[in-house]
């Protein structure tokens, strides 16, 4: 995340203390990993302590209603951010009565439905489903599989024999009972279909049905990384690298040369890349690639105009028009100067409309149309909504009758159906140019190929959160807690999953997203992957430092994580960085996602660099991350210059250098105990024993910065700040401030040297 995480002690399992993990970043002091003392209480006022019986329905709903702050203390949580966050998920509780009435509506709720609204387990566990029915019905049950055959389910039966025993109660006037029915071990991954019979003494019959997801137990990772050794990888943010030929962005053909460069000539075996969703269609485009307008679809910025297709076919006319379009824009190119998305995709969406308006063959026709069916609703919906805001303009407010289902939406679905195709034939280009560059790197013999980074959330006037209301909660948004680094904490603006709702859908939006995410991929880092187990809430209205935790079924979302990705043959690292709920990281090990490892912050349990045996093996380790500074600017210490130039820092300047020369000289220390420093190293020196130390971990796939291979020293996103510094606008540059073309990559000493380095194999 751009922003620095959540920072939680939790209590550890078995003897009640507090256990912090490794930090997110320099700009958050390593706390102890053990708190001795007993955490102290932080005082309310008793007028805003939730009554007990609107606690009880909180926990009920997976709504905290206290926590462990980032110095240890107990906080109690108000009671109207437990009654703001329970009305987001739909739940009156203003009153005791309304507490009542809910906490009686969700005990209920199981009886009243024949089934769970979706059922999701791991492979070769089995399990059991209950089913809530007419006392004395008859009941048949069963299990439609993905290619259409069908099994029969038995009642539970206890291990001591026998079924078990049957619970009934009278619901809304009528006798029903709960029965126990078992869920075979050997039941197939995939997305199949629970169906339900049920016929009373008068013969009538009913039906009902719900989703069965059987999900891998673990992970598997592909045969090319299961054996000893580490592959590695670029990292990149793919708009900073531009080539000649880029339209002042780096774009999806630049993806494509880079894999096949890096694969081919380099033997790196994955490109892991920045989020490349859609933005805003018009209007100012968004810099951040961490606050798209949807986290499924991509920003058609990235399309290189001349690969698609049909611009071959363009008149002579035309095609010299796209040409002059484009020169302007080439000849930025070399500009170390900041970024211009706006200027960029004024002058593309022009050259791309051009060619869309010239139409495809019959052949071609039939392939954008089997595309459209694929993605069906999701696409349709999306653009529709890019079409909205054409049609209404970037900025205007919509009319209060603007949503999915209603007379108006629906009559926009007509009349703006020539826009809603162009920006389904957006999508289509995107999907072909992604399919070109995965295609790319396979061929160029790299075991993964692309890895896409999945962004914790969407804009709050996006797509998702326009086309996605029904799941998504609403009058809340997703922060992190107060920590070292934010002391008021942080809002990131965002709409979270509304939990039940998302049950509700069968978690078929977060199964649609990660499919289109890795369709043309080999694997995916999630960013802030403790999202799928809880998000901090914050009421609108209030300080970001007044919200709470919400909870959510991570079993369920990471294991149709984990069933996408297996289907896909690709890999799943999760940004686990920050303080972590102990449990956490040893769930998603036992689930087989990657964590995250940047050597920076790991440290052991007296704060100091952990040794390189102790280091996970399924991780994903690097020397940095985006949110610092590339290792040459980090080496010299600019980020605390910067962060005291912008105004950030929350102690002296000389506290700060002081603080990070400490750290920067430990790690110096221990590199040349491990003879991999000598005793006055260049800059590139300490930089290859910074990645040689990575070699010498256990990490399954290490990651290497395309700014740190070139000498690049300037920070590409500057945590705490927007307008103040050019977050994400910042092109690939040397160390002299020079732009460095993709061409020139090949040509670099320093490029060839570190990934010579990071390429030596340890099988």
């Amino acid at each position: 995340m751009s922003d620095s995480p959540q920072s939680l002690l939790a209590p550890s399992e078995g003897d009640g203390r507090y256990v912090s993990v490794t930090t997110s970043g320099p700009d958050l002091e390593v706390l102890s990993p053990v708190h001795q003392n007993a955490p102290t209480t932080a005082p309310i006022d008793p007028a805003e302590m939730p009554s007990s019986r609107l606690a009880e329905l909180a926990t009920a709903h997976g709504v905290a209603t206290e926590y462990w702050d980032w110095q240890g203390g107990h906080i109690t949580v108000s009671r109207a951010t437990i009654v703001a966050v329970l009305s987001a998920m739909g739940i009156s509780c203003a009153t005791e009565d309304d507490v009542a009435t809910a906490l009686a509506d969700h005990e209920l709720a199981p009886w009243r439905r024949v089934l769970p609204p979706v059922v999701v387990v791991r492979a070769g566990h089995g399990g059991t489903v209950p089913l809530h029915v007419a006392k004395g019905a008859q009941v048949r049950v069963s299990v439609v599989l993905e290619d259409g055959a069908t099994a029969e389910l038995q009642r539970a039966r206890r291990t001591e024999g026998g079924e078990w025993p049957v619970t009934t109660r009278e619901i809304d006037g009528e006798q029903r009972e709960e029965l126990l029915f078992a869920l075979p071990t050997d039941l197939p991954m995939g997305w199949h279909e629970l169906t339900v019979t049920t016929g009373g003494g008068s013969g009538a019959v009913a039906e009902a049905s719900a989703p069965l997801v059987v999900t891998p137990d673990r992970l598997e990772l592909p045969a090319d990384l299961a054996g000893a050794g580490h592959r590695w990888g670029f990292m990149t943010q793919l708009y900073s690298v531009r080539s000649r030929a880029s339209w002042g962005l780096g774009d999806l053909a630049d993806l494509s040369e880079l894999l096949d460069w890096s694969g081919r000539d380099l033997g790196a075996d994955f490109l892991l890349v920045n989020p490349l969703l859609a933005a805003e269609p018009v209007g100012h485009m968004q810099d951040s690639p961490y606050l798209p307008t949807t986290r499924r679809f991509t920003n058609p910025v990235y399309l290189r105009v001349e690969d698609v297709r049909e611009f071959a076919y363009l008149p002579a006319t035309d095609h010299a028009l796209v040409e002059w379009q484009a020169e302007p824009l080439q000849t930025r190119n070399t500009d170390p100067g900041q970024l211009d998305r706006d200027a960029v995709w004024a002058a593309k969406r022009t050259a791309l409309r051009t060619v869309f308006e010239l139409g495809r063959s019959h052949a071609r026709q039939a392939a954008f149309d089997a595309f459209r069916e694929r993605e069906g609703q999701g696409l349709a919906d999306y653009a529709l909504w890019a079409a909205m805001i054409e049609h209404f303009g970037p900025g205007t407010p919509w009319p209060e009758d603007a949503r999915i289902g209603t007379p108006l939406v629906e009559h926009l679905r007509e009349e703006l159906a020539p826009m809603i195709e162009f920006h389904e034939w957006l999508q289509w280009q995107c999907d072909e140019q992604l399919a070109r560059a995965q295609a790319t790197a396979i061929d160029a013999g790299m075991a993964l190929g692309v890895m896409h980074d999945l962004a914790v959330g969407v804009h709050p006037s996006g797509a998702d959160a326009w086309a996605l209301r029904d799941v998504l909660a609403t009058g809340v948004s997703v922060g992190a807690p107060p920590d070292a680094f934010n002391q008021q904490g942080q809002d990131w603006s965002q709409p979270p999953w509304q939990p039940v709702a998302l049950a509700e859908a069968g978690y078929a939006p977060w199964r649609d997203m990660v499919r289109t995410i890795l369709r043309h991929a080999g694997g995916v880092r999630v960013d802030h992957v403790l999202g799928l187990f809880r998000l901090w809430w914050v009421p609108n209205g209030s300080g970001p430092g007044m919200g709470t935790y919400v909870r959510y079924d991570h079993d369920a979302l990471v294991g149709i994580l984990c069933l996408e990705a297996a289907r896909a043959g690709a890999v799943v690292v999760g940004e686990d960085l920050g303080l972590v709920e102990p449990w956490v990281r040893g769930y998603l090990t036992e689930r087989g996602v990657l964590g995250t490892s940047v050597l920076w912050f790991e440290k052991d349990g007296e704060g100091k660099p952990l040794p390189p045996q102790s280091w996970r093996e399924l991780c994903l380790a690097t020397v940095n991350t985006h949110d610092l500074p590339p290792t040459a600017g980090y080496l010299a210490g600019e980020h605390i210059e910067l962060r005291d130039r912008l105004g950030l820092l929350t102690r002296s300047i000389d506290e700060e250098r002081a603080a990070d020369e400490a750290d920067r000289a430990a790690v110096m220390a221990q590199l040349r105990e491990l003879g991999l420093l000598g005793e006055q190293p260049t800059e590139r020196e300490v930089v290859e024993a910074l990645h040689a130390f990575l070699l010498a971990t256990p990490a399954k796939l290490v990651g290497v910065a395309l700014t740190d291979a070139v000498g690049d020293r300037r920070t590409q996103n500057q945590p705490g700040t927007s307008d103040e510094y050019p977050n994400w606008r910042v092109p690939l540059t040397d160390g002299s401030g020079q732009v460095v073309l993709l061409e020139e990559l090949r040509e670099r000493p320093r490029v060839i040297s570190l990934a010579e380095l990071v390429g030596r194999s340890d099988d």
